[in-house]
C-alpha cells in the first residue's frame, strides 16, 4: 500500500523474536528482526496501534531521511538539505537524540549539537526566527543514528520510552522496567490460562503486566501522551478508532493473579499502582514472606519474580537463594517458577537445576532468566514398576 512506510521498533536484547511476533499478530508487514530492534511497515493508523499495543517495544521510530557523512561538514550539509519547515515551525520546540557507532564521530552530544545548528540555521535564513530546544516536552523529537558513515534521520513517534505505561506512580528500590517485565512474562509462556504468582512483587509491575497480557489489554492504554499527538498530521479521530478497536479485543480472565511481599510499604505501593492501572479486580496482593508460604491453588501455577540481589538490597546471598530453592522444592509442587537475577554466582545456591536459562540485561547488568519446573509429587518419593516387574524408587526432587 502506498500509505505504508518503514518503521523501527526498538527493544531490549533478547526480545527481538517476541517483538516480531507481537508485530505480526497486530498485522505489521515486512517484519524483520535486527539487534535490539525490529523493522516493519505500516500506515499512520498502524503507527498509533503499535505505540498503544506493543508490550516489548521501547520506542517506535519513523525513518525519514538517509545520507552519508564522514565529517562534521558533511553531517551539517546532510541535515541542512532537508526541508524542516514541513515538520516544524519557528514557534515550536524540538530535541535531538543521537546514537553513534562510527570512527568518524566520537561523541553523540557533538552530533546532536551539529544537527541542531543545521536545523536552526535553516529557519533563521528563511524566516529570521528559530525553533527552540525543549528536552522535556518538545513538539518534535528527532532521532539521529550513525553507523560508520551512514546517517539515518528518524522521527520518534513515542516520546518518552514506552515502558512508561502511565500506571506506576509508586516504586521501590530499582523497580523492574515495565517492558522488561512484559518481555519476561512472554518468554516464560504466560498466556493467562492458569493461576499466576509473583512472590516478591515489589511495586507490582509483573502483576500489572501479567493481568494485561491475560486480558489482552493494550499495554499503553493508560499512557497520558505520545509524541505523534503534537505532529502536524495528528488525527485524533483515527487514534480514537484504533483505541476503541483494541479495547474491543479485551477478554475475560477466569483464574487468579496474586502478589506477595514481606514489606508493608511495598504492598501498599503495589496496590496503588494496580488501582491506577484499573486492574484491581484481577489482582490480589498480600503481606507475606515467600519463604513462609505454600502453594494454595489447584492445577499448574505460573510463578515469575525478580528477587533482590546485592546491588539493590543488603541480603545474605547464599542463604537467601538457598531459601528460594528450598521453598520451591518443599512448598510449590506443580509450579513453573521463573526468575531473573543479575547475580549469576547466586544461582548455584538455589540447589535446583534450571530447565532453561536465557541471557538478558537488567538495568545494564547482564542477567539470567531461569526456569525451574516443580512437578506434582516433588514432596514425596514415587514408585515405578521397572520392565522386569521390580518396584523402583524414583525420588523426583528436581535437583
Amino acid at each position: 500500500m502506498e500509505n505504508n512506510y518503514k518503521m523501527i521498533a526498538k527493544t531490549f536484547f533478547g526480545f527481538e523474536e517476541i517483538l516480531a511476533k507481537e508485530l505480526q499478530m497486530l498485522g505489521a508487514q515486512n517484519v524483520e528482526q535486527g539487534v535490539r530492534m525490529v523493522s516493519f511497515k505500516g500506515d499512520k493508523g498502524f503507527m498509533y496501534k503499535a505505540n498503544l499495543a506493543l508490550r516489548t517495544a521501547l520506542k517506535i521510530l519513523k525513518p525519514i531521511y538517509f545520507f552519508k557523512a564522514n565529517n562534521e561538514q558533511a553531517l551539517y550539509k546532510g541535515i541542512s538539505s532537508m526541508n524542516w519547515s514541513k515538520l516544524l515551525n519557528a514557534n515550536q520546540t524540538f530535541v535531538i537524540d543521537t546514537t553513534v557507532h562510527s570512527e568518524y564521530f566520537n561523541h553523540s552530544e557533538f552530533v546532536s549539537q551539529k544537527c541542531k545548528d543545521a536545523i536552526v540555521d535553516q529557519f533563521r535564513e528563511r524566516t529570521g526566527q528559530r525553533p527552540s530546544i525543549d528536552k522535556v516536552h518538545p513538539d518534535l523529537r528527532i532521532n539521529i543514528h550513525i553507523d560508520k558513515d551512514q546517517v539515518s534521520v528518524a522521527l520518534d513517534t513515542s516520546g518518552n520510552s514506552l515502558n512508561q505505561r502511565g500506571y506506576r506512580t509508586a516504586t521501590n528500590i530499582a523497580p523492574i522496567n515495565e517492558v522488561l517485565a512484559a518481555g519476561i512474562l512472554l518468554l516464560s509462556g504466560w498466556d493467562g490460562q492458569g493461576d499466576f504468582l509473583d512472590p516478591m512483587c515489589g511495586s507490582g509491575t509483573f502483576l500489572a503486566e501479567a493481568a494485561m497480557i491475560a486480558c489482552n489489554i493494550p499495554a499503553n492504554i493508560n499512557r497520558k501522551e505520545f509524541a505523534f499527538e503534537k505532529w502536524n498530521d495528528w488525527d485524533n479521530d483515527l487514534f480514537d478508532n484504533i483505541s476503541d478497536s483494541l479495547l474491543k479485543r479485551v477478554r475475560e480472565f477466569h483464574y487468579t493473579i496474586k502478589g506477595y511481599d514481606k514489606a508493608p510499604s511495598a504492598v501498599q505501593k503495589a496496590k496503588d499502582n494496580i488501582k491506577n492501572a484499573n486492574l484491581d479486580e484481577y489482582i490480589s496482593i498480600e503481606e507475606q514472606n515467600f519463604f513462609d508460604t505454600e502453594k494454595t491453588s489447584e492445577g499448574k501455577l505460573h510463578m515469575v519474580f525478580n528477587p533482590p540481589y546485592d546491588e539493590r538490597l543488603d541480603i545474605h546471598m547464599e542463604e537467601f537463594y538457598k531459601s528460594i530453592g528450598d521453598t520451591l522444592k518443599k512448598n510449590y509442587p506443580g509450579t513453573n517458577a521463573w526468575f531473573i537475577t543479575a547475580n549469576l554466582e547466586a544461582l548455584k545456591y538455589v540447589g535446583l537445576k534450571p530447565s532453561r536459562k536465557i541471557k538478558l540485561f537488567n538495568a545494564g547488568l547482564e542477567a539470567r532468566l531461569v526456569k525451574y519446573e516443580m512437578y506434582e509429587g516433588s514432596k514425596r518419593t514415587k514408585f515405578q514398576v521397572s520392565e522386569s516387574g521390580d518396584q523402583v524408587s524414583d525420588s523426583d526432587n528436581n535437583i
